[in-house]
């Protein structure tokens, strides 16, 4: 957050590759994008899908961004068999190859809940027109319907450094290593609807939204707190859910006014977790 308050301040453009800034800044981070001469571009699969998508369309004319997920390695998995679920099991997603923090996110749909606030803040679409869809074949990176409801996509193979260097080269686009797109060979695209029941992160992630800015920081400081613990054998899966839902039920009053609030209230939460 200092780094992007002081880019956008200086008329800096931004390449921003860190959701938990959008998550955690929100209004306030929105007010700084909004007095700005200097353009945010995401360096994010999805985020740059739906900025490619809008490509300086109006936000009247949104319907809703349709946000896919790939669902992650436990989509057909029974929930019984969720608290059993170890960090090597957790850190095998079936499309892309991530950092460990990530990865986990992925496999509760935490990440996706964290990207539902991220664009909402980033685009100016309200939560109520954030949809999450599950195509496991993450060809499609997210889409946007439109109020004549056509729906644009943006299609490419699972590869982060599409997002970064149409990030780095925009407004041109150039050669990102990326492989061909072989429709012949993908041969068919799925789409589901997202179990809340098994992954109610996104539940939580509408209800923090919702709820205001703390409650938002709590997810996201509580998440973190947790995943560690998760990934050190002290934590059960299911337990990262439990962990952000009692931080959001302890903190969501809390009053968020200033950035200085935004780092206070954190560490509270890290203290209280603890």
């Amino acid at each position: 957050l200092p780094v992007f308050k002081y880019c956008l301040k200086q008329g800096i453009d931004v390449a921003l590759a860190n959701k938990e800034a959008m998550v955690c800044g929100g209004s306030l981070a929105r007010e700084l994008m909004d007095n700005s001469q200097a353009s945010v571009l995401p360096v994010d699969s999805e985020s740059y899908a739906i900025f490619e998508c809008l490509a300086g369309r109006n936000q009247d004319t949104v319907e809703k961004i349709l946000l896919t997920a790939s669902g992650g390695p436990f989509r057909s998995w029974p929930r019984e068999k969720f608290d059993a679920i170890t960090p090597e099991q957790a850190l095998k997603h079936p499309n892309w190859s991530m950092g460990k923090k990530i990865t986990i996110d992925s496999a509760t749909l935490v990440n996706k809940g964290l990207e539902m606030m991220e664009n909402s803040w980033l685009f100016g679409v309200p939560p109520e027109r954030i949809q999450v869809v599950v195509h496991r074949e993450s060809v499609i990176h997210s889409m946007v319907e439109f109020r004549d409801h056509s729906v644009m996509a943006q299609m490419a193979a699972p590869d982060m450094r599409l997002a970064i260097s149409g990030a780095l080269a925009y407004p041109e686009r150039g050669d990102a290593g990326v492989a061909p797109l072989d429709l012949f060979t993908i041969g068919s695209l799925h789409f589901e609807q997202p179990d809340f029941g098994k992954f109610p992160a996104l539940r939580m992630a509408y209800d923090a939204m919702e709820a205001g800015q703390a409650a938002a920081i709590a997810y996201n400081t509580a998440n973190e707190v947790a995943v560690e613990r998760f990934l050190r054998g002290k934590l059960g899966f299911a337990d990262i859910w439990r962990t952000i839902e009692t931080a959001m039920r302890k903190f969501s009053g809390t009053a968020v006014r200033s950035f200085a609030d935004i780092y206070e209230l954190d560490g509270e939460i890290r203290r209280f977790l603890r």
